[in-house]
């Protein structure tokens, strides 16, 4: 069969295809770019350019493209048993044998795992089982889930109210009740004239207001990212994350880390709870997990839920068709038996980390820059029009959606959050394309700053 051209596969595209998070009407206009294939750390489009991955994917691809190893662990599992539900007490060997897996990495009290489709699906399963504990408690009004502003849990119903982005609960009517949110520990944008010291402690203590506003009777639990990753890698200050580990300890409500950006890798460490020093209850997880070859979520469960879940019996009334699913779990699998057999972990915390880290600092020199911050395999860089006072240029959102595109004019996938530019490349980057990616980077800048000038 003859392949369609890139004409044919945009035209195509456009009558049928309604893509996540976009204005049809203007990618109808513009034509879809068309990724034809993959490799390390790079894609390739249907006419041939070669596009360095500086997000992985969506935050996902950790051990890079083109691991054969993972397509042969989906095609031996499709021949054996390609389906199976986890319903009617049943299960299979590689579901079983990830959550095991999966278990030996986390911290050590979260030995048990809740698998999903997603990590929106992940957090949905969050809001059942947090209500779910508090029930089973005796204390069913605790309902009341505490989330960030900004902060990102996913686009289902439930994953986007208990995350904090304006923009998608003006289109849904969100959040839904039970759910209220607090500041975001992001100094740059909203410190004023506080250290960053001062902000992170003022940011974490809005947690004890809220929990005082709405009533220590009704909240159930704080949900937050480690470092939030869809709102621009806000990596929050050294004194927030122990503050908060002090409310909540106070209060006694469930902590939960959302994981499934930082999860795997991505801050040098198997979960950001473990860089952070966190013991939460529960750890929502995807991505990296599978590296993004195909779909799968979960919750990782702490002992204090878990326990709660199977010593108090009855049934919970909740799970999905692919929970578990066989053939996501063979390639789960064997992307963690990469991680740990080839030290890739290792190797992005000592190795690509540091460099990575190095060259996103050189880009505070651009005058288009205000700040730089990362860690590990993230990094953002604020664009601003005077670096003085932070200001930005008219427009909010059009000098990171001007730079975004001269990145891709310069075969380079960055993503822009209104004018905060973001990276997370695939973990097993080396040095010389790591080079690639900040020289393409500078070039866009440059770029960028010739049209916003």
């Amino acid at each position: 069969m003859t392949k369609p051209t890139t004409a044919e596969l945009q035209a195509m595209d456009a009558a049928h295809y309604l893509h996540p998070f976009t204005d049809h009407k203007d990618l109808g206009a513009r034509g879809t770019r068309i990724i034809a294939r993959a490799s390390g750390v790079h894609l390739w489009d249907s006419d041939g350019n070669r596009i360095l991955d500086g997000m992985a994917g969506l935050w996902c691809v950790n051990i890079g493209y083109g691991r054969t190893e993972l397509a042969e662990a989906a095609y031996r599992q499709m021949l054996e048993l390609p389906y199976a539900n986890s319903f009617f007490q049943c299960t299979n060997s590689p579901a079983v044998q990830l959550a095991s897996a999966i278990a030996e990495q986390a911290p050590a009290h979260m030995n048990h795992v809740f698998f999903t489709g997603s990590g929106s699906e992940a957090n949905d399963t969050v809001l059942r089982m947090v209500r779910r504990y508090w029930d089973l408690q005796g204390q069913p009004e605790k309902k009341t889930v505490i989330g960030r502003i900004n902060g990102y849990h996913g686009s289902t119903v439930a994953g986007a109210s208990l995350g904090g982005m304006a923009a998608m609960h003006e289109q849904g009517d969100l959040p839904i009740p039970g759910i209220v949110h607090i500041a975001q520990p992001y100094w740059y944008g909203e410190g004023g004239d506080m250290s960053e010291q001062e902000f992170g402690l003022w940011a974490a203590r809005q947690l004890e207001e809220k929990i005082l506003q709405v009533g220590t009777d009704k909240v159930a639990a704080f949900i937050a990212e480690p470092i939030q990753g869809a709102g621009g890698v806000i990596i929050p200050p050294s004194t927030y994350w122990p503050e908060i580990k002090r409310i909540v300890d106070k209060y006694g409500i469930l902590l939960v880390v959302d994981e499934v950006i930082c999860g795997f890798g991505r801050t040098g460490e198997w979960f950001g709870s473990q860089h952070f020093d966190l013991q939460p209850d529960l750890m929502p997880i995807a991505k990296g997990m599978t590296s993004g070859y195909l779909p799968m979520g979960g919750v990782i469960v702490g002992s204090r839920v878990a326990d709660c879940l199977i010593d108090n019996g009855g049934e919970f009334f909740h799970g999905y068709t692919y929970s578990g699913h066989p053939v996501a779990a063979a390639v789960g699998l064997e992307n963690l038996r990469i991680l740990r057999e080839e030290k890739i972990i290792d190797y992005a915390r000592n190795e690509a980390a540091p460099y990575l880290q190095q060259k996103i600092a050189g880009l505070a020199e651009h005058p288009l820059v205000g700040e730089v911050r990362g860690m590990g395999m993230l990094g953002a860089f604020e664009l601003v029009g005077n670096k003085a006072t932070r200001e930005r240029f008219p427009g909010k959102g059009a000098a990171g959606t001007l730079c975004r595109d001269m990145c891709i004019l310069n075969g380079l996938v960055m993503r822009a959050v209104g004018d905060t530019m973001i990276m997370s490349p695939p973990l097993v980057i080396q040095p010389e394309e790591i080079d690639e990616l900040f020289d393409k980077a500078w070039r866009s800048l440059n770029m960028a700053a010739k049209q916003l000038r």
